[in-house]
């Protein structure tokens, strides 16, 4: 491999792997404690895509199992020397003989269980280890079966392979089929191009709770999981900002200033979420918010105060920029940015759906763009919601989700 081509790759591999912090872990498993302290008792809790001897969700489950009352708490890591050949990391490694396979091709599994040590509690000093067949890829058909055998999966998966991660804990079962980057003869789930996975005809109870990307809402085999109430934004980091330790050897001079810290060591995002299905307290908090007349008047947002709503152009409902400015007594659907997510109270609001979906093409728009030959893109309206500036002209939003206010009957 050239040395731009494993730079290149070391730099995937950096943007693929961080390391959450243990007061993160902790702020938001304690708000599923709070809405229900047994939501993990008798559980088998399952760690994949982690590196168990560096990884803090493996210390928190291990330090707090009997508080939470954990059944077994497996964890599972990915081969060093499957990280090197897939990233051209250049790091060494002590080819290590077993079975005559090295034993740095070969992922670990640390299972925590019992009192190994008889010091009268189970906790981090009790966890026993031992290699994986394979290289510990979550798509291979040993972590398949752990991940059956689980009850709760909690982790930072990949960033690329969020969408595949979310799958294979959906599917329940594995299909047979060749994947780049996992075993020959693994077992991955398939690839569903954009089904509906909130509308299998399938039970499912399995628990989770994982890091992604926010923008992971709006991809197609995602969103109808959030629409269909099987998936949620968890209780979230604090203010929104997301600070990762990083791996080894990175180079920190790729980041941009303000994102890594160098005396912290860590990177800091904005667009990062916890996604889960398990219930916790803020979800069920309803917006305080001022009805359509008083925020004309009252409003803190120039856009809104003294002005109103804009009308979509090309959707019926109307536009609120800002989550502080829903109108409380209007009862068509409102355009609404995505971080809505972060305080939808399902009791409060419906998701109707997602602009992209939603928005329809119109000859207005399309006309205003062709006589235009500086925009590179031709747009017919069909790609997200439209409104008119103060001129009359068609402005194009960002991407919007759809709502609309419950009501009593």
């Amino acid at each position: 491999m050239s040395k731009n081509k494993t730079l290149s790759a070391a730099k995937s591999a950096k943007n693929d792997e961080f390391y959450t912090q243990y007061a993160d872990i902790q702020k938001e498993i304690n708000a599923y404690l709070d809405y229900d302290p047994d939501v993990f008792r008798g559980k088998t809790v399952l760690l994949p895509c982690d590196d168990p001897e560096w990884s803090n969700f493996t210390r928190f489950f291990a330090q707090n199992f009997e508080t939470l009352g954990v059944k077994k708490l497996i964890s599972t890591s990915y081969a060093p020397e499957a990280k090197r050949e897939k990233y051209g990391v250049l790091f060494e490694y002590a080819a290590e003989q077993n079975g005559g396979r090295p034993k740095n091709e070969r992922g670990k599994i640390f299972v925590l269980d019992h009192d190994t040590n008889a010091s009268g509690r189970i906790d981090l000093d009790d966890l026993e280890w031992e290699y994986l067949e394979g290289d510990g890829d979550f798509r291979s058909e040993e972590v398949c079966r752990l991940r059956d055998e689980a009850d709760v999966i909690v982790t930072n998966p990949p960033f690329s392979l969020f969408r595949e991660f979310l799958a294979w804990i959906l599917e329940g079962k594995c299909l047979t089929q060749r994947r780049r980057g996992a075993e020959v003869g693994s077992r991955v789930p398939r690839d569903r191009g954009g089904d509906d996975l909130a509308t299998k005809n399938t039970k499912y109870t399995k628990k989770f709770l994982i890091i992604g990307n926010m923008n992971a809402i709006k991809y197609k085999d995602v969103f109808p999981l959030i629409k269909g109430n099987r998936m949620w934004l968890g209780n979230g980091f604090n203010a929104g900002n997301a600070f990762f330790g990083l791996p080894k050897l990175v180079e920190t001079s790729e980041y941009a200033k303000g994102v890594f810290d160098s005396a912290t060591g860590l990177v800091k995002f904005r667009n990062c979420c916890w996604f889960t299905n398990i219930e916790h307290g803020r979800r069920h908090q309803p917006l305080q918010l001022m009805t359509e007349r008083e925020n004309i008047k009252y409003s803190q947002h120039k856009e809104i105060r003294g002005v109103g709503y804009r009308r979509y152009i090309n959707f019926d409902g109307i536009e609120v920029p800002y989550v502080d400015a829903i109108p409380s007594d209007f009862d068509g659907v409102m355009g609404v940015p995505i971080s809505f997510l972060d305080k939808f109270c399902p009791e409060q609001f419906e998701i109707v759906g997602m602009s992209l979906d939603l928005a329809e093409a119109r000859d207005e728009i399309r006309d205003w763009y062709l006589a235009r030959p500086e925009e590179k893109q031709k747009r017919t309206g069909n790609d997200t919601f439209y409104c008119r500036d103060d001129n009359g002209n068609p402005v194009r939003l960002y991407d919007r989700l759809a709502i609309r206010a419950r009501r009593e009957k």
